[in-house]
């Protein structure tokens, strides 16, 4: 029987481990570990007659970690805690030998730095160990590269543009707070803006922009219309090495009005810094504070509806032809949260982990070393993903 260790109990947490139950035959005993036991008890009481094993861990510790997944005897190593921490927990799986999966790059907690840069160094040792490390596995970063890779291999020879739209029309009720970690969702706003392409004479660069300078309106189906905002995204970087004939690629994400204008009142009063200030004596983390005012993500759930709808529009040449593709993934807040106690946006990026992981103990997906989704064949992806909850569409746009 496989045994499956899960690392972080938050709301994509709680996801992953609802959905690996369901698919219990391929993943057998669950250890879920968290640095908050009472987390990991909290999703254990929701499946009662599943086989999971609840432990602590201090995932900044290597060694930690290591003693973890050895006494877990784990066959794969889901990462779900903090961006922060993917460094260590890649490290631990190194020294054991044990394939990892993870759903975001790795974020240095002292500066705003999103990139590869530092996991993709890794590949040698994971080639070393003999083993697989999954790069990104959620939604975006995720599925939407497979989706990048299945609209290449099957709807174009070369694609030309791709913009990543990112749409969250759901409503907590609250006038202001994240639907995912407020540190890396405030951070990742909050930073300037980047998109690539390629200059007059053929060289791909990439051109930055400051928050939320370039905005787009796009009608999202069955949400409608909504202001959309270019950001910077992980999933570019990789994206850029992997599709062939690309000459610009950008991602767009949705803003409630009401969202903007706090996160503008929060950073003209300094509560989005991640450098150190004294307060009455003590020292603290102006960003690190404002996380322990705003509502936990996890608690959402409950009280979101509306729907999301995540997706790629890509135009490029099929057979000497101008094509342009779009394909997306709708999800219902409610409907997540009746079947796994999580809103849309821990649903949609727990259930791609699982899928992930799934293809990798299945040796559907393999190889040594450390790999982007788009360099696997998407077809097993796109398939788990309309069995798994998240069924797509495809929608051919006017050129």
């Amino acid at each position: 029987m496989k045994r499956t260790l899960i690392i972080g109990a938050g709301g994509v947490g709680r996801v992953v481990v609802h959905k690996c139950v369901q698919n219990a035959d391929i993943f057998g005993k669950i250890t879920l570990a968290s640095r908050t036991i009472g987390k990991c008890e909290e999703i254990k009481n929701e499946l009662p007659n599943a086989d999971i094993e609840i432990r602590t861990v201090d995932a900044d510790n290597t060694e930690a970690l290591i003693e973890l997944i050895q006494n877990s005897d784990a066959d794969i190593v889901i990462n779900v805690a903090l961006p922060y921490q993917d460094l260590t927990i890649m490290d631990a799986c190194i020294a054991t030998k044990t394939p990892y999966l993870d759903t975001a790059n790795y974020e240095h907690p002292d500066e705003a730095k999103f990139e590869y840069k530092e996991q993709w160094a890794r590949d040698e040792q994971f080639k070393e160990a003999g083993i697989i490390g999954l790069l990104g596995s959620g939604f975006d970063p995720g599925v939407t590269n497979v989706f990048c890779a299945y609209a290449q291999k099957h709807y174009f020879d070369e694609i030309h543009t791709i913009d990543i739209l990112d749409c969250n029309a759901g409503d907590h009720g609250y006038a202001f707070a994240t639907n995912f970690n407020p540190e890396i969702n405030l951070r990742e706003v909050s930073a300037n803006g980047r998109y690539w392409q390629k200059n007059e004479d053929g060289v791909g660069e990439w051109i930055e922009t400051k928050p939320m300078e370039i905005k787009m309106l796009w009608d999202y189906p069955q949400v409608g219309e909504q202001d959309s905002y270019l950001l910077y995204h992980e999933e570019m970087e990789s994206l850029v090495k992997h599709i062939k004939g690309l000459k610009r690629i950008r991602f767009f994400m949705t803003f409630s009005e009401s969202y903007l204008t706090h996160m503008k009142c929060l950073e003209n009063v300094g509560m989005l810094g991640i450098k150190p200030v004294m307060h009455k004596g003590v020292e603290i983390v102006p960003m690190e504070f404002l996380k322990t005012l705003l509502p936990d993500p996890a608690s959402l759930g409950s009280r979101t509806k509306g729907k999301t709808n995540i997706g790629i529009v890509a135009e490029g040449i099929k057979k000497g032809k101008k094509r342009k593709v779009y394909i997306y993934q709708v999800s219902d807040h409610e409907k997540c949260y009746e079947e796994v106690k999580s809103q849309a946006v821990s649903y949609t990026t727990g259930v791609p982990a699982m899928i992930g992981a799934k293809l990798i103990l299945e040796e559907k997906w393999s190889g040594e070393g450390v790999f982007n989704m788009e360099e696997f064949n998407p077809d097993l992806f796109m398939e788990e993903l309309n069995l798994q909850g998240l069924p797509w569409q495809i929608e051919e746009l006017e050129v």
